[in-house]
């Protein structure tokens, strides 16, 4: 793939984001994260109750690239075979024929996933990890642009299942999209008077373009020192006090990367510590197990990363 400059990635950045701006209103900070994670090829986890936004989103995403979408609405009775798919036999050939399942496809909206059993969560694992399924022995590649976003809602605990941490720990980041302001809000009811704009959106970017930026953000130049930065931010997590587990190495790789995207967005070819400090809360909150008692206390995971980050010194 031939590379591209920083302008031209900025450049598909700032095209992706404004189509999306089009449809979900309020939410830039928000779309830069989740488009962040996307061309560092991570997945993001999307946490807050019903109508603000998350299945939306994702399909303005595929629509602004043009590219495949499905999704899976996660229920107490779905199998790992409705994701990955099941052989069926064909009585005409004498042989079982592996028919995909929607995990076979380039964005995934995993709807509700902690209404699913622990079972069938699983059966996203590898998909997630190594782009990947096992079926039957045999290993089956997913596409190269696969990227999953998942929605949970808080407030309801009745028929869920918490994700389990091995799983959180797949997400580059976890987001709360929240609820609109009361002039974003006027804004959404008033564009959806006659149709919705989510019809009339139009692919800005092509699968090429996403490639490209991609390996854009690879080349953002990150420091030695920086690096460190990121290794003392994710291990100040392990000793805390009021941490019972800490975030993993994939953490820092998630960090790191994330704070590559952050870069090039606006338009530099290097990191800065504000692009780490940025980041931070939105991949390193979901790793972290607060301890019961500090929970009671309401210290949050947010709260510990905030006052990590005051604490670590760093030349700027």
């Amino acid at each position: 793939m031939k590379k591209i400059g920083t302008d031209k990635a900025m450049n598909t950045y700032n095209r992706l984001s404004k189509n999306i701006e089009k449809v979900i209103k309020g939410k830039s900070q928000m779309i830069k994260m989740i488009l962040a994670a996307f061309f560092c090829g991570g997945h993001v986890l999307l946490e807050d109750v019903p109508g603000t936004g998350k299945t939306t989103l994702a399909k303005a995403l595929a629509k602004s690239i043009g590219t495949d979408f499905k999704r899976i609405q996660f229920t107490p009775d779905l199998l790992p075979a409705d994701i990955i798919g099941v052989s069926i036999f064909n009585h005409q050939q004498g042989s079982f024929t592996f028919h995909r399942g929607p995990v076979f496809t380039n964005i995934l909206l995993a709807d509700e996933i902690n209404r699913a059993n622990p079972r069938t969560q699983s059966a996203l694992l590898e998909a997630m990890g190594e782009k990947q399924v096992s079926v039957e022995g045999r290993r089956l590649d997913l596409s190269s642009l696969f990227f999953v976003i998942a929605t949970e809602n808080p407030i309801e605990s009745h028929g869920t299942y918490p994700l389990p941490e091995s799983q959180m720990d797949r997400f580059m980041v976890k987001l709360s999209p929240g609820y609109l302001n009361r002039d974003d809000e006027v804004e959404v009811i008033s564009d959806q008077l006659f149709d919705h704009p989510l019809d009339m959106t139009k692919g800005v970017a092509s699968e090429e373009d996403v490639f490209a930026v991609m390996d854009a953000v690879l080349s953002v130049r990150i420091s030695e020192e920086l690096r460190y930065f990121i290794v003392d931010i994710i291990g100040a997590t392990r000793k805390n006090e009021y941490v019972g587990v800490g975030a993993s190495v994939r953490a820092s790789l998630a960090l790191m990367k994330m704070s590559q995207a952050l870069a090039l967005f606006t338009g530099r070819e290097f990191v800065v510590p504000e692009d780490i400090r940025m980041a931070a809360v939105p991949v390193i909150g979901h790793r972290l197990q607060v301890l019961p008692q500090a929970k009671f206390s309401g210290i949050t995971p947010q709260a510990v990363i905030q006052q990590i980050l005051e604490d670590i010194e760093i030349l700027e």
